[in-house]
């Protein structure tokens, strides 16, 4: 008596799709003769164009990817003018709706960068010399997406929705950290733009 829901299978066909790039994923539901066609050939960055379809964008979406410790960490991250963090992560093709020790990672790792862009710099002044994270998150839209061996992989709780892997932590906010902050220190106006 199994029920199927076109709209959530489509939807995370849609997200393989962006996790797996250059992949043609077909859906169709034969009883309602409804059809989907997923290709992206840029992956994440086609996944945060898509995030960001309706906003005013600040600057072409930043995507790095790089490996440390047997994790693979690749992300994809933009600015809008919005007041909103939208932060997406997977690990293995799986999504992680309750976050976990990458999100964390890349969170520490966005808000080290722009500290470091903005002391070298000498952009702030005075008593708010720096930013906390809730600042470098406003208007991100950013998806996450990681590689883990599976004798590194710990997931926490029953739905599998948080990751817990330590190590993930460290090498998502290294890998954050060293690749934002050359794009920051390589692309000034973009930078100030943000800083902005």
């Amino acid at each position: 008596n199994c029920n199927f829901s076109y709209t959530t299978i489509v939807e995370r066909m849609q997200e393989s799709a962006f996790l797996i790039p250059n992949v043609t994923i077909e859906v169709t539901d034969e009883d309602s003769n409804k059809e989907a066609k997923f290709h992206y050939e840029n992956g994440l960055v086609n996944f945060v164009e898509y995030i960001n379809e309706d906003k005013k964008v600040l600057h072409k979406v930043i995507n790095f990817a790089s490996s440390k410790s047997g994790i693979e960490v690749d992300v994809a991250m933009q600015y809008t003018d919005t007041y909103n963090e939208n932060i997406v992560s997977f690990v293995n093709n799986v999504k992680t709706i309750d976050g976990g020790s990458h999100e964390v990672g890349f969170k520490t790792g966005i808000t080290k960068a722009f500290n470091d862009y903005v002391k070298s710099n000498n952009i702030l002044k005075g008593k708010d010399a720096t930013f906390d994270g809730t600042d470098v998150r406003e208007g991100l839209s950013a998806v996450i997406n990681l590689k883990i061996p599976e004798n590194l992989l710990q997931f926490e709780g029953q739905t599998k929705g948080k990751l817990g892997t330590p190590e993930a932590r460290s090498v998502t906010e290294a890998i954050t950290y060293e690749n934002l902050k050359f794009f920051l220190e390589e692309n000034k106006e973009i930078a100030l733009n943000i800083v902005d």
